[in-house]
């Protein structure tokens, strides 16, 4: 099922919200995936830190809203982009809301973002078994850039970097 835009609403920070992202995140990685509590006090802290940090001309922050329950959260970590490239990171669609495009809306306004500021490539790190995400971001134009196995927050997992390039390519479009 799709959104109708007029329940689904895209804004930035408000009070409360990144506790409710640390939640989600680390509810639906321990309920799926087995993560233990090294992986909510990272989420914890580095989006914190983020935050605290945070520049609108180099970062962006997205909390997508259904019917006014979070739905869904993206950030673009501009720190080091002009070595690395822009990051991607803290992108979740709660469970009871996925498979209806809103992943794919956060991913793209994030690009855009990318576009407007300058940022030349976002990456982000993700791992083997999250096969749906995988297949949006390879649709969205993110390619496999590297692999390894990793041993952290209580899980063995094939760790997996996607790049892409905003020097636009011709299958690459947002």
């Amino acid at each position: 099922m799709q959104f109708h835009s007029d329940e689904l609403e895209f804004c930035g920070y408000f009070p409360g919200v990144v506790g409710d992202i640390i939640k989600l995140h680390a509810v639906y990685y321990n309920e799926n995936w087995g993560f233990d509590v090294t992986f909510e006090t990272q989420v914890s802290s580095e989006l914190t830190n983020f935050i605290r940090e945070f520049q609108k001309d180099r970062d962006d922050f997205i909390v997508a809203r259904l019917n006014g329950k979070l739905a869904g959260s993206v950030a673009i970590d501009g720190r080091g982009a002009e070595f690395d490239g822009a990051r991607l990171r803290w992108f979740l669609v709660e469970p009871d809301f996925q498979n209806r495009g809103i992943g794919r809306a956060l991913i793209r306004k994030v690009i855009r973002f990318c576009k407007n500021v300058g940022h030349d490539k976002v990456f982000l790190w993700t791992f083997k078994g999250l096969d749906a995400a995988r297949r949006m971001y390879e649709l969205e134009g993110f390619r496999l850039s590297e692999e390894h196995l990793v041993e952290q927050w209580g899980a063995k997992l094939l760790e997996q970097k996607f790049v892409y390039s905003l020097l636009l390519t011709s299958d690459q479009s947002i």
